[in-house]
């Protein structure tokens, strides 16, 4: 017993005695802390909003990570334009999809989504905003509801 003691007590000060000690000095350009606060302010900010998503996908039960990846793969296949959010809320995995702004928008997408994923349905979530539209996607945009404007110049 007294060796394991005695070896334990030079183990501790043989890794004591390397310790090295010291101090540091540091010489730094003030527009470096500049940059990291403002660094902090720019990412204090919340990159999210409130806006709404569609469910494609709830299970609960040892597969459901597998089914909810193949599904995942399914969708990005089908509708490789539309984000997809794979998520855990005890006990169920959810799939969801798209970051729209209003109900409307994605009310929009569900009848495109719904044939091919008859469960989908839509839901209020915290979302990303979603990226600017390019001037090709509001002509777009304006080609599919081209018949609202038109009713309005009657």
């Amino acid at each position: 017993m007294r060796r394991y003691l005695l070896l334990i007590l030079l183990s501790v000060l043989t890794i004591s005695g390397f310790a090295q000690r010291g101090s540091l000095k540091l010489h730094q350009d003030s527009r470096v802390d500049r940059l990291i606060r403002r660094q902090h302010e720019v990412y204090a900010v919340s990159n999210t909003m409130n806006g709404f998503r569609i469910q494609i996908f709830m299970e609960i039960g040892n597969d459901a990570v597998d089914h909810a990846e193949s599904m995942k793969y399914s969708f990005m296949r089908a509708f490789p334009e539309i984000p997809v959010y794979l998520s855990y809320e005890q006990p169920y995995y959810r799939l969801r999809v798209g970051d729209f702004r209003n109900r409307v928008e994605a009310e929009k997408y569900l009848r495109l989504i719904k044939p091919k994923f008859s469960l989908a349905f839509v839901t209020a979530e915290v979302i990303n905003p979603p990226k600017k539209l390019s001037p090709v996607d509001i002509e777009l945009l304006l080609e599919d509801n081209e018949d609202i404007y038109d009713d309005d110049q009657e």
